[in-house]
């Protein structure tokens, strides 16, 4: 299945470095880059996959994982994929994921699974996939990436818990984290999460 990809910013042959933007369900590639909009800077490509129907997976991201396949793996796919053709322009090191609720999930969950040194990683109310309690066997080194995840302390989908717990997974796999839970947020981005992602995007933007 051919999935529908938008775009803003910089074309990528001619850009400096790629945001990989991923929705959340029942929402869409146009919602996220909507979201993003505050981030657009020169020099940026930004590049939007739709999740087939709306969903990239039909389950909570705290089902077992057996419960949310096939679904899970072509998502995991389908952000490979796109990396595969966005490093034709733009290094890995230039590259950022970024995602909100299960695109949040997606985004974490693929770098833990293909740990390497991104442009960065950031999440916007997600956690890793899977049950609680179950053992994760990653491999690799995210070898300093940073990562920015952040959510509300009380968010109706998203455990406070899970958030500190993927923090810490990502931490060990040598991401340099930095997680904030706020105690008066919905499910939703606020201005402090934008600003956080502002600063990660100008990090990536300069000169290696």
């Amino acid at each position: 299945m051919e999935v529908q990809v938008l775009r803003l910013g910089e074309r990528l042959e001619e850009a400096h470095a790629a945001v990989i933007l991923l929705h959340g369900r029942g929402a869409s590639a146009a919602d996220i880059l909507m979201a993003g909009e505050p981030l657009i800077e020169p020099g940026f490509a930004f590049i939007a996959p739709n999740a087939p129907k709306g969903a990239w997976y039909p389950l909570p991201f705290t089902a077992p994982l057996e419960d949310n396949e096939p679904w899970l793996t072509y998502a995991l796919d389908t952000v490979g994929q796109l990396l595969v053709d966005v490093e034709r322009y733009v290094p890995a090191e230039r590259i950022v994921l970024l995602g909100f609720s299960q695109g949040a999930c997606l985004a974490v969950e693929f770098a833990a699974r293909h740990a390497r040194r991104y442009g960065g990683v950031i999440g916007w109310a997600g956690g890793l996939i899977g049950p609680d309690g179950h053992p994760r066997d990653d491999n690799g080194s995210l070898e300093g990436t940073p990562v920015v995840l952040g959510c509300a302390e009380q968010d109706p989908y998203i455990p406070a818990y899970r958030v500190r717990e993927t923090a810490e997974i990502l931490t060990r796999l040598g991401a340099t984290v930095d997680l904030q839970l706020y105690p008066d947020l919905g499910h939703e981005v606020n201005a402090d999460e934008l600003e956080r992602a502002r600063g990660l995007l100008a990090g990536v933007a300069l000169p290696h």
